[in-house]
């Protein structure tokens, strides 16, 4: 017994290093990601925005393949929540000592909410369950991935059973699962949908907040002509987490879009993908009279209208 009980806290001591050296990588990776970052409006800052976003976004996609090389040849593996936080952060870091002394007291207050807010939200999300489903408790044997719960009976009820689906990270069943979010170390699902679309507007509001107050920084700065050394590294500094949250906020947009679009037509993005692998989603029609060859075709039982279907997704839990 006493054997058993040193083997447990051995594993604890063991995950938990495990989790302090994650997170280790994580905000050395954000400090190399943000400093890299530097460089565009350093050497670029006489060039169009569109040219510095592109800048900043190769230099991105650089520093975020060479954690993907670390990870494969060196074992050393980054925590997604971790570089999520540790992001947050920083920007918020940058605001508090370069960027808030020219902004207005109301503009400091709303700010400093949205990012109080967005932190408790991370936490809310990356904690919450997701609509885990333990499949013994169905009646059906030998599940994977690509299998559909199958139901007797079309009533409601078993259409629900039906948006049961399999997550490949977390090997398990959620309950109308959307996707799996590496971000929030967490699956979407049933249950904490209506959370992840709040805290995407919640990033990209707070993002739109910090290009405005940046933006004001830096015009004052210009206005006042109070450029010297160290007020030109502070305004380098405020302009790559410009460029950085303006490059969030292009990709976070059309995203938001997308999902805005789902909960209209009650879909979610694993059905809409993989629509094949579902059954109720399959129309089967001949293509000609008289023949034998079949067409499958998209049809989706879950959309009873956009009212409808922003009622049912406003009343998730």
């Amino acid at each position: 017994m006493d054997k058993l009980l040193q083997f447990y806290d051995q594993m604890k001591v063991l995950a938990s290093s495990k989790s302090i050296g994650r997170c280790t990588i994580s905000c050395i990776s954000v400090l190399l990601t943000q400093f890299a970052l530097l460089l565009v409006p350093l050497f670029f800052s006489s060039s169009p925005l569109f040219i510095q976003l592109t800048l900043s976004a190769l230099i991105l996609l650089i520093v975020l393949g060479s954690g993907g090389w670390c990870r494969r040849v060196l074992g050393f593996r980054a925590s997604a929540p971790a570089f999520v936080f540790f992001s947050v952060f920083f920007v918020w870091g940058v605001y508090f000592a370069i960027v808030r002394k020219a902004i207005s007291s109301v503009m400091d207050v709303v700010f400093n909410g949205e990012m109080i807010l967005l932190i408790i939200g991370l936490c809310r999300i990356m904690l919450k369950d997701p609509g885990f489903v333990a499949h013994e408790s169905f009646c059906l044997d030998e599940l994977d991935e690509n299998s559909a719960f199958a139901v007797q009976t079309h009533n409601e009820s078993s259409l629900l059973q039906m948006r049961v689906r399999y997550c490949k990270s977390c090997k398990t069943y959620i309950q109308g699962f959307d996707h799996h979010c590496p971000a929030f170390g967490n699956c979407i699902g049933q249950k904490n949908y209506v959370i992840f679309i709040v805290l995407l507007v919640g990033f990209i509001s707070t993002e739109i907040s910090y290009v405005v107050c940046t933006s004001q920084f830096a015009s004052k700065l210009q206005v006042l002509k109070e450029i010297t050394t160290e007020t030109d590294s502070n305004l380098v500094m405020a302009r790559s987490t410009l460029l950085f949250c303006v490059l969030q906020v292009l990709w976070q947009g059309p995203f938001l879009i997308w999902h805005v679009y789902c909960i209209c037509f009650n879909i979610r993005t694993e059905e809409w993908v993989n629509w094949k692998k579902y059954p109720e989603f399959q129309l089967n029609a001949s293509s000609l009279p008289g023949e034998n060859c079949h067409e499958m075709s998209f049809k989706n039982p879950y959309n009873k209208g956009i009212l409808r279907n922003v009622k049912e997704f406003l009343t998730l839990k």
